[in-house]
């Protein structure tokens, strides 16, 4: 099976390379992917997949059917792209002004309908069911929410997902087990002072002190009352507040984010948050408000998924090409979403070149190596193949 699939992404190469630079060169916001939806749902509907459009908004679903009596394994990529100005100057350039796929999510279509034409050409040979997810809105950690909201997820049993990586060299693909990405959420808090004459602060409730006070407490206090092995990353953003130059300010908002990796940090992270707010405030006499919205979870692979990716890869293409990553990101990625459902795993796919710098995602200068998406091709593609004959077996 792994040579006919390697033969066949082969094969594909050119027509991959043109779906690529074609979503490339017209990106759009999230929530807004209409052109690239549509587009997407043509290609797989010419493979001969069941297409499902307009899911989770702009979200596509296409499945390949074999047996209601055996596993189903889904395969999540994303679509949209960032308000970005691109730089890089590639003949496929955006066309759409000050919108870039600087995150790499053309690529990451391109994989999941590079996969769907493999796998459709190997459907006698498929021992399970193959859904492709293909989600809208990844940038603001919304679209995972959608599709699940509209059911994407009924009926799976395990799901994969991939993210490239600049900072490892294309033909690369990066592995980790556990714990891969960081719990996302959102801080707001509101401090109410009372307003009064910038010479006189004693007459006073000095909001914007009191705000330092508690920004310079909330990040003293993670050394010192939180696990250190359970790290934590709290940043605060944005501070609006004031009237004037010489008016203490009686109001100030202050708006952030929380990042954290293990579960039970996660869960406690808003009443820790407000207990230190309400000792600070309740010392120099403000009073306050805390918003704590939760993002999206931290990303956990599943080891039994994980072990067969690597199975896979170390098949496909030898120990030299595999890249176990040994730290989590304290980034975030609503594929977490997905593994609330079923288990699941994301890997991370080389696209870094050799020979020139290799600029960050979120970058105007973004650029991928593009030799990587017969790796990710494959590398999906086989991995799906076997984790369906394991699990079908049994």
């Amino acid at each position: 099976m792994l040579s006919q699939i390697k033969t066949l992404a082969e094969h594909l190469a050119p027509r991959l390379l043109e779906i690529r630079r074609h979503i490339h060169a017209h990106p759009e916001l999230s929530g807004e992917e209409y052109q690239t939806a549509a587009y997407i749902a043509g290609v797989i509907s010419s493979c001969g997949l069941h297409v499902k459009e307009s899911v989770g908004k702009t979200g596509v679903v296409g499945e390949l059917l074999n047996s209601s009596e055996s596993k189903t394994l889904a395969i999540r990529t994303d679509m949209d792209a960032l308000p970005i100005t691109e730089l890089t100057h590639l003949d496929f350039a955006s066309r759409n002004s000050g919108i870039m796929h600087a995150c790499g999510h053309d690529v990451h279509a391109t994989l999941g309908l590079g996969t769907a034409m493999i796998l459709s050409e190997l459907t006698d040979a498929l021992p399970g069911n193959i859904r492709f997810i293909f989600q809208p809105a990844e940038e603001i950690a919304q679209g995972a929410r959608w599709m699940v909201d509209e059911g994407v997820m009924d009926g799976v049993d395990a799901i994969l997902g991939v993210h490239v990586l600049p900072s490892i060299p294309a033909r690369t693909v990066g592995i980790r087990y556990g714990a891969l990405t960081a719990a996302a959420d959102e801080l707001e808090i509101t401090i109410q002072g009372e307003s009064g004459h910038g010479a006189r602060p004693h007459e006073a409730i000095d909001a914007i002190w009191i705000a330092a006070q508690v920004i310079t407490t909330l990040q003293q206090a993670i050394s010192r009352t939180q696990n250190p092995l359970h790290p934590i990353v709290l940043s605060i953003g944005k501070i609006e507040g004031g009237r004037a130059y010489n008016v203490i300010a009686d109001r100030v908002k202050m708006y952030g984010t929380v990042r954290s990796l293990n579960s039970d940090t996660h869960e406690n992270l808003p009443q820790w948050i407000e207990n230190l707010v309400l000792s600070v405030c309740s010392t120099y006499g403000a009073k306050y408000e805390v918003n704590y919205r939760r993002g999206v979870p931290s990303v956990q692979n599943d080891p039994t998924l994980t072990k067969i990716l690597e199975s896979a890869c170390q098949e496909a293409w030898g120990s030299d090409l595999i890249k176990i990553i040994d730290e989590p990101s304290l980034g975030a990625e609503d594929f977490s979403v997905y593994l609330e459902k079923a288990n699941g795993c994301m890997f991370r796919l080389g696209v870094g070149k050799s020979e020139a710098k290799n600029y960050p995602l979120h970058h105007p200068k973004f650029e991928v190596d593009e030799a990587a998406i017969i790796t990710g091709v494959v590398t999906l593609a086989y991995t799906a193949y076997k984790y369906l004959l394991l699990t079908n077996s049994k």
